[in-house]
């Protein structure tokens, strides 16, 4: 039992994404040093995914038992089979998944080749998926305390039986499965991409700090996008990595898209354009000890963002709940990936030293100010959805008292930040 007043338990168990993350980075290791798979990085790529998955999984279920949490929607004591109610929610999976597919042939945006690598992917997984998918939904549904989830509500509607069809869980099933659509192709995109700049990445030619910072930064944000096209790909009761809820509101989804293409290039290029012709390292390069220290902060700031990234292990997912994280970063704050990332950006850009004269680096720091906006809305919006679960709203008032950065809203003009629970 949880104290009132204590720090609740993370849903994700640190040793276990540490050694996941370790795993991760020798499946990196195999591709770039041993040259597995011979540069196919469809393949690379979900050789990565899928061996961190399987070592994580294998941690937390039968070490950690997550499969016996409340929280799964599971009683293993139950044995309640219903081949009628599976067979409903298996065509429920088909209408999903043709719900996503119909969105890709619509839009223009997944026409081109910029998602080869994503379609490589799909045509990977696909044959497992559909055999195991049986036996899966199957093993599930019979353990389920609440049988009738989303996939049984769709499925119900795809057979015209409307009176069994409540129209909240449709929704909140189809976003779950819009977020999955929109994001899952990005991600892998970028880790395939990632992992090409890894294969053509020179150790040899890392002699200095520059080139050092370009290394580790590259790395950095491939951890990333390994770890979070996981979380995308991998929802699922066994593991308590199921999709509990969706972002419902419209500023949530607009304030999270907008970070993210092909919305983000058009908004940044055209509206949030804060970027000037003068880097940080053109700004101190000749002065090492600064140059040094200023891009060890830098790389600091985003080692944070990607820390809060692997703490998730299989559970990331954008607008959604996936679980309480109170641990790692977490337990020093409440969005330390937005924190450390909106701060990296102002040392990288340095907008308040445009060469254009003062009012272009005024205009260019209220720009990158405004993005900064952008994320505080977008934090704000989570806990809002993040508040409907007690643990969270725990972990919240906890971190009220208890973050690093509790003190500030103690000043007047930051009392805007403090955690209200609108449930």
């Amino acid at each position: 039992m949880q104290v009132k007043n204590s720090c609740p338990q993370s849903s994700s168990n640190a040793v276990v994404v540490s050694i996941g993350l370790v795993t991760l980075l020798t499946c990196f290791y195999a591709i770039k040093k041993l040259g597995w798979f011979n540069e196919q990085i469809s393949y690379a790529a979900v050789f990565c995914m899928f061996t961190t998955a399987t070592v994580i999984f294998a941690l937390d279920f039968f070490w950690q038992k997550v499969h016996l949490r409340k929280t799964t929607g599971l009683d293993f004591k139950l044995n309640n089979p219903s081949w009628s109610r599976v067979v409903i929610k298996l065509v429920g999976l088909q209408a999903s998944v043709g719900f996503v597919a119909l969105l890709y042939w619509l839009f223009p945006e997944y026409n081109g080749d910029y998602y080869d690598f994503y379609w490589k992917l799909i045509k990977i997984i696909l044959p497992y998926w559909i055999v195991l998918a049986v036996p899966y939904f199957y093993f599930i549904d019979k353990r389920m305390i609440d049988p009738e989830d989303g996939y049984w509500h769709i499925g119900n509607a795809v057979f015209f039986q409307f009176k069994n069809v409540n129209a909240k869980i449709v929704g909140q099933h189809l976003l779950g499965w819009l977020i999955k659509g929109f994001f899952l192709p990005l991600m892998f995109t970028y880790l395939c991409r990632d992992l090409q700049s890894l294969i053509k990445l020179d150790l040899a030619n890392i002699t200095n700090f520059k080139n050092f910072f370009d290394a580790f930064y590259s790395v950095i944000f491939l951890v990333d996008v390994g770890i979070v096209s996981m979380g995308y790909l991998l929802s699922l009761k066994l593991f308590d990595t199921h999709i509990r809820s969706a972002e419902p509101t419209m500023l949530g989804w607009v304030v999270a898209l907008i970070c993210y293409d092909p919305f983000g290039a058009m908004i940044s290029r055209n509206y949030l354009n804060y970027s000037t012709n003068y880097a940080w390292g053109a700004w101190l390069f000749d002065s090492p000890v600064a140059y040094v220290i200023w891009g060890t902060c830098i790389l600091a700031l985003f080692c944070i963002y990607v820390w809060a990234s692997i703490m998730f292990g299989c559970r990331f997912s954008n607008l959604t709940h996936r679980g309480v994280l109170t641990n790692g970063p977490y337990r020093y704050s409440k969005h330390p990936a937005y924190i450390s990332k909106n701060i990296g950006w102002w040392l990288i850009s340095i907008p308040f030293l445009a060469q254009d004269g003062f009012a272009i680096a005024l205009s260019k720091s209220i720009l990158l100010f405004s993005f900064n906006i952008v994320y505080f809305l977008r934090a704000k919006t989570e806990e809002n959805n993040l508040s409907a679960d007690p643990t969270y709203v725990q972990y919240a008032e906890w971190m009220e008292t208890n973050g690093l950065l509790s003190w500030l809203s103690d000043i007047p003009i930051f009392k805007f930040i403090r955690y209200k629970n609108k449930n």
